[in-house]
């Protein structure tokens, strides 16, 4: 692995890749959520055979292409990342990691190349059926891809159906359902997907309501609205139903996560829920730490229902964890000292075993194979110094929980009252609901930004949930290589997004064509 650490290194290599992807999170979601829509409007042009509704959705179409293509562009950026920056855990992981990612690569970004050709170029070549289909194959081929990407993210989470082989120290795929529907999978799918329907909700409310503002386009942007709100209001509700799931798995599998997202530091039974509170500064990670808020407002026993559905279940806090001692399905959790020391043995379990491999001792060899299976569980944690390592950054992690749950019952409730005032036909003039929808379409960003700030964040220290930290999967760079590359890919994607800025709010003022106001 890497020896004489650069701490410098993992920084800039860390903020690369984070940046990288925050970047790329601006363009899926949307594509995800436009995908969708835009594919119901199609659908009622076929039903209806309407033009109204054919327009419609081709004006979607247009800021969905232009989206979807900038979206690409940084999303490839973000692939290549894993063999420049992150070669060790590329090597380590690459058996497994690698399976999904190629997946994506080989079936959805083909499936989406030949059938986005078809939606944009097609109106006149094909039958109505055909492009139908196109436009939903289309949404399928973003969806499929999603489906892969995150299969490979959730199993960074969750390292399921994995075999360890200590001839090639690499992790190696044994049970490739496992991974690709592991509960982590399968939950994060639906809620990253839901959360960018959510998001193309928002945006396409949001744009309605501007063209209400500046009294244009009348008809188009109500029906635009209807559509969007209902949309978005069914994706934020369901989102309710997978972030429950998610919350269960987090407790289960990533304990210091949910603790980190509730500024726990001191578990117990009938755990309360922090509904909103400030965090006090200067927390130490050293398992000492006892009230943590300088003030908050917190649900009774809620946490412990949210992480088992018993009100009076035992929630680990951060201090907990640390220290060890407490109950869990495999008996008492041992401490973060423990963890560590147990790690080391198996670090060193893996080079006695090649030791033996090389002298042809196989007594020595099958011994050693022994042991490391023994504390393989702990491999991550024999290459950590201290048991405060494990901690996450605590307020990072608070606040895109809170913000992140915030947001979504206030688009709840936003989308609802949208559905409530067109349906009532008061929608048209209701400005100051027409302003608040188009200065929504941020927070929606926001939203999504957050909620993997928590998925990504709050699983530090480790690229893979106790197997491999960040410290350790990191690629022999000099920091100063990354910190150039850093820059320019800053500077790159600020000229992609300003570009596409542009391009989508010089489309948004040219507005659909005339026909949709007849």
């Amino acid at each position: 692995m890497v020896e004489n650490l650069d701490s410098s290194l993992v920084d800039w290599s860390r903020a690369q890749f984070a940046m990288t992807a925050i970047y790329h999170w601006l363009f899926v979601p949307l594509t995800l959520g436009l995908g969708l829509i835009m594919s119901v409007m199609e659908t009622l042009y076929y039903k209806t055979g309407k033009v109204f509704w054919k327009e419609t959705a081709k004006f979607w179409m247009k800021l969905f292409g232009i989206n979807f293509a900038v979206g690409v562009a940084t999303g490839l950026i973000l692939e290549f990342e894993f063999g420049t920056n992150w070669s060790n855990y590329s090597w380590f992981v690459g058996d497994i990691f690698g399976a999904p990612l190629a997946i994506e690569g080989v079936v959805a970004f083909f499936m989406e190349a030949t059938f986005i050709a078809i939606m944009f170029f097609g109106w006149n070549k094909v039958g109505k059926g055909m492009h139908l289909a196109s436009t939903w194959l289309t949404w399928g081929g973003a969806s499929i891809s999603a489906i892969w990407i995150l299969v490979a993210n959730a199993w960074m989470q969750y390292p399921a159906g994995m075999s360890f082989n200590p001839d090639t120290v690499r992790n190696e795929m044994v049970d490739f359902v496992a991974v690709a529907l592991s509960p982590f999978a399968v939950n994060k799918f639906f809620h990253t997907m839901l959360s960018g329907i959510m998001l193309g909700g928002a945006f396409v409310t949001g744009i309605s309501g501007w063209y209400l503002l500046k009294k244009r386009h009348d008809k188009f942007a109500l029906s635009s609205l209807k559509v969007g709100a209902v949309t978005g209001l069914v994706a934020a509700l369901l989102l309710l139903v997978t972030g429950d799931t998610s919350s269960k798995n987090v407790a289960k599998y990533q304990p210091m996560k949910l603790a980190a997202m509730e500024g726990l530091y001191n578990g117990g039974n009938g755990v309360e829920l922090i509904g909103f509170g400030v965090l006090k500064c200067g927390l130490k990670n050293d398992g000492t730490n006892s009230d943590a808020f300088y003030f908050k407002i917190a649900f009774p026993k809620m946490l412990s229902w949210l992480a088992t559905y018993d009100t009076n279940a035992y929630v680990p806090g951060i201090n907990d964890i640390i220290k060890g001692g407490y109950q869990t399905d495999k008996g008492l959790a041992p401490s973060a000292s423990e963890k560590i020391a147990r790690g080391k043995q198996a670090i060193k379990a893996l080079s006695d075993y090649r030791t033996a491999s090389k002298n042809g001792d196989p007594e020595a060899k099958a011994s050693a194979k022994a042991a490391m299976d023994r504390d393989f569980e702990y491999f991550g944690y024999g290459y950590l110094d201290s048991p405060k390592d494990i901690v996450p950054p605590v307020h990072l992690t608070f606040y895109s929980f809170h913000i992140m749950v915030i947001l979504g019952g206030y688009f709840i409730l936003l989308f609802a009252i949208v559905w409530w005032f067109s349906w009532k036909k008061k929608i048209a003039s209701s400005r100051w609901l027409q302003w608040t929808a188009l200065w929504s379409i941020p927070l929606a960003y926001i939203a999504g930004q957050a909620g993997w700030i928590v998925a990504e964040v709050g699983r530090q220290p480790w690229a893979i949930q106790d197997i491999l930290p960040v410290t350790a999967a990191i690629s022999k760079l000099s920091a100063s290589s990354v910190a150039i590359t850093f820059f320019l890919f800053l500077i790159l994607f600020a000229i992609l997004l300003v570009a596409e800025i542009r391009i989508m709010v010089k489309a948004i003022k040219k507005g659909p064509a005339i026909s949709v106001d007849e």
